[in-house]
């Protein structure tokens, strides 16, 4: 062990990102599954802080589901696995009679009664204040001083109508340690087949502009720059071009109609055999097994959106299948719909500096874990994903590696 982690305490982290739009579409079924898993992996962990971010809460309506919303959260509120966590902030957006400013986001943070004092910072009075009780907060965001909230200007992404996409911010401290926590939703592909059309796709560079945009609001000069943590949906996509080309070596695609929005990919033999259908929102191909064997790694090498930010962005090895779009047919939890190619949509990154701390703290790399909740399951469309990790007190300080002491004490 590193002289510089003795006598340090320890504290369990848990981040854990969700878009849970299906679960307000289908409560009765989904809600009760969903929580149940998720508890499972609370209870696996141990975390002493806990941070769950969601995205499109409410689901399509969130008007029509406010009511499923606030079981939602009273469920979380009052349940067994979380009953020791006697610190809680609840973030939740719900304005949605405010067009310009609603995300239906849900920022979600428990601490443990073992872990002793943990600070959150005010944005306005740019200091650290001691977290104390349990607060929901779900008015006035845009004033709220312990949350920078931000929608993303319309320009961003022209081809949408309308879009709830933005982000929300926190940061904390604990351990002596500090870094913020980003809950952050990005655009979606619009069109299956303008994804196709070119390589990369004009969807990539919607998402690139608007992971930018948070990226100089996290690192700019309004604060001290600490350690961070981006985890959500960032509806990153595999390079379609390049995939089709993969699946289906030498096929060219059939137009079915004048627009160009239905496609046929079929065997080059001579049975001629349909192996793809693709339309705006059809992904139907025949052998959904590529995405699933082995964790999807045959495709992982078209995941190529997180490259542009390999220098500000860093993240643990995937090791899970796509999480995204899973079927809501409770008895299909591990299919795929036909809707979208299967992407991994739900991360967790991190800063390079958040990446070393956590390599400071870790006693051995496997108490780093990063994976998807609920398996066997069925979750709804996206499967949550979860990073757990051990904080070791002063390990995002330079100076921690000269700490010298006697043993380490896990808290």
């Amino acid at each position: 062990m590193e002289s510089w982690r003795l006598g340090r305490r320890k504290g369990g982290v848990l981040l854990v990102t969700a878009n849970v739009g299906s679960l307000f579409e289908d409560p009765e079924q989904l809600q009760k599954i969903w929580l149940e898993e998720f508890y499972k992996t609370v209870q696996t962990h141990k975390p002493l802080f806990l941070a769950l971010h969601c995205q499109e809460l409410g689901g399509k309506s969130l008007e029509a589901s406010v009511h499923y919303v606030k079981y939602f959260v009273q469920e979380l509120m009052a349940s067994k696995a979380l009953r020791d966590y006697n610190r809680v902030r609840i973030y939740l957006d719900m304005n949605y009679k405010s067009a310009e400013d609603f995300t239906a986001l849900g920022s979600f943070y428990f601490i443990h009664d073992s872990l002793e004092v943990v600070h959150q910072w005010d944005f306005k009075y740019k200091r650290f204040e001691t977290v104390t009780g349990k607060e929901i907060i779900s008015d006035d965001l845009e004033v709220t001083t312990q949350v920078e909230k931000e929608k993303f200007p319309r320009e961003f992404s022209p081809e949408l109508k309308w879009s709830r996409k933005g982000f929300f911010r926190t940061r904390w401290s604990m351990l002596e340690c500090e870094f913020d926590l980003v809950n952050i939703h990005l655009f979606h592909d619009v069109s299956n087949v303008e994804a196709w059309k070119q390589s990369p796709s004009p969807y990539c560079e919607n998402r690139r502009k608007a992971l930018n945009f948070v990226l100089e609001r996290v690192t700019d000069k309004r604060h001290e720059k600490v350690p961070y943590f981006f985890f959500g949906d960032f509806n990153f996509r595999l390079d379609s071009r390049q995939l089709f080309e993969n699946l289906i070596p030498g096929a060219v695609p059939e137009s079915l109609e004048s627009q160009g929005e239905k496609m046929m990919f079929r065997e080059t033999g001579n049975d001629r055999k349909i192996l793809l259908q693709v339309e705006k929102k059809l992904f139907n191909y025949d052998d959904q097994k590529v995405f699933l064997e082995n964790n999807g790694s045959a495709v992982l090498q078209f995941d190529k959106e997180a490259l542009h930010f390999e220098d500000r962005l860093c993240e643990r090895d995937i090791s899970f299948p796509p999480s995204y779009p899973y079927s809501e047919d409770s008895h299909n939890p591990k299919q795929y719909m036909n809707t979208r190619v299967p992407a991994w949509c739900d991360r967790i990154f991190m800063s390079p500096s958040a990446k070393e701390m956590l390599e400071k703290s870790a006693s051995e790399d496997k108490s780093i874990v990063y994976d998807n909740i609920g398996t066997n399951v069925c979750m709804g469309d996206h499967k949550p994903v979860f990073l757990s990790f051990q904080l070791c007190e002063g390990a995002g300080k330079r100076n921690a590696i000269e700490h010298k002491c006697p043993c380490c004490v896990v808290l």
